[in-house]
Parts: structure tokens; sequence; C-alpha cells
């Protein structure tokens, strides 16, 4: 389904999720929760400045279930931040500012880089290596040839990072702000050729983990993100 957004005299019209019908064997409030939460971190919620409702009668037919279920997953996403509720306007997704996302970022620069670390601790030669193949269908051709491909693939190398330090708390406190910051990632990753400048950056990062170069791993992973954050506070006046 598509996930553009539409404005209609102004007025934001409902987003669009990718969403599947659930499976009535298992909780509908957790299931719903679930499909909902990674359609939104699926969705480009930064690609407009306009606000992003939902309806919530369309996600409840698109799910194949009550509303009940569907509110009671909202209500999980909204005490989490990633939505809020109007009363008589209607459910929408959260964004952030600026500000808030050049924090997260710093943040997650944060995080990941210890997580690199943690990896060249923690990790095998099997793990580590699977992170180079994770660019092989770059290898002759650009990045920027094959922009979404790419993106999917820097999204999944820096998750992959993470994964790797196998610390769960980590992994917990990344994960509330991964949505937005995948999300600026996809959405910056086109632009002033980052995607060529990033898949160099990649090779370095995996290098010192093969090597288990532990300060150089966490150094380089720390300042590929705070690039990151340098680029937004430069260039995205229209997150504010």
């Amino acid at each position: 389904m598509s996930s553009d957004l539409q404005t209609e005299n102004g007025v934001a019209t409902p987003l669009t999720l990718a969403l599947q019908p659930i499976n009535a064997s298992a909780s509908l409030r957790d299931q719903a929760y679930a499909m909902l939460r990674q359609a939104i971190a699926d969705a480009d919620i930064y690609q407009s400045k306009d606000e992003i409702r939902l309806d919530e009668r369309l996600l409840s037919e698109t799910l194949g279930v009550s509303r009940t279920p569907v509110r009671e997953a909202m209500t999980l996403l909204e005490q989490e931040g990633f939505l809020r509720m109007v009363p008589r306007r209607g459910i929408y997704i959260v964004r952030k500012s600026k500000r808030e996302i050049v924090e997260m970022i710093q943040m997650w620069a944060a995080l990941e880089s210890m997580a690199a670390r943690l990896a060249t601790l923690h990790a095998t030669d099997t793990e580590i290596a699977r992170l180079r193949h994770m660019f092989d269908n770059f290898r002759d051709t650009t990045p920027a040839e094959h922009i979404a491909e790419y993106s999917d693939a820097n999204i999944a190398f820096h998750q992959a990072i993470v994964e790797l330090s196998k610390s769960q708390i980590i992994l917990e406190t990344i994960k509330n702000i991964f949505i937005h910051v995948r999300a600026i990632r996809r959405l910056t990753i086109s632009q002033s050729d980052r995607a060529s400048r990033s898949i160099v950056d990649h090779l370095r990062i995996i290098e010192a983990l093969e090597q288990r170069d532990t300060e150089l791993a966490e150094r380089l992973v720390r300042q590929h993100s705070l690039d990151l954050a340098d680029f937004v506070e430069a260039n995205c006046d229209f997150l504010d």
C-alpha cells in the first residue's frame, strides 16, 4: 500500500500504512502493536512537513480486527512517544524537531559506538564477515545508482552493529530512537553524495571490526553518526 501523504484543502488526509491482516491465534493487541510500530518505522514520516494522521477505522479494516485492539495498540504507541491523540481531531504520528533529531543522532552515536566496541570483543569472525556481504550488490556500481536498495543496506548495517554488541540493554535503549534515526538516514542518504561517502566509512568500520581494533572501531562508528548529526543541523531546515 502507498504511504504517500496527501493533503486536501490544506488538511492532512490519513496516511495509509503497509499492513496485513493479523493472526487471531495470538494477542490481537500485541500483534496490532507490532505491525503498527513496524509500519510507522517503514513509512517516510519526514518526507513532508504536513501532519500525518492515521485513520482508526481504516487501520481496523486493514488488520481485519475490531477497533478495540487497534485502539489499545495505539495507546501503547502513544505512551512510547510515537503517536499523539488529539481530541476531536484524530491520531497523528509524532515527528521530531530538527533539534530533537540531532540529539537523537548524537545519542545513537554514543550507543552504536559502544556497540562497535563490544562487537570487537564478543562477535565471532563469521558474524563480522556478514557485514561485508551487505554491500555485495554495490561492488560493481555506485550506491547512487541504486539509492533505495543502498538505503536499506545502510540501515541494516547500523542495526547489525548494535546486534553484534550482544548487549540487550543497548538494544532495548536504542530501539525507540531507531524509528526516527532510520527515517532521517533514509531521507538524507541521497543528498550531497552521502551514499558514496557512507560506503567508504562502512568499509573502514568493517576493517576495524575484523582487526579487533576496539578503539578505532568505536571512534569510526561514533564519527560516522556525528557527521550525520552535523549534516542534519546544517541542511535539514525543513524539520523546523
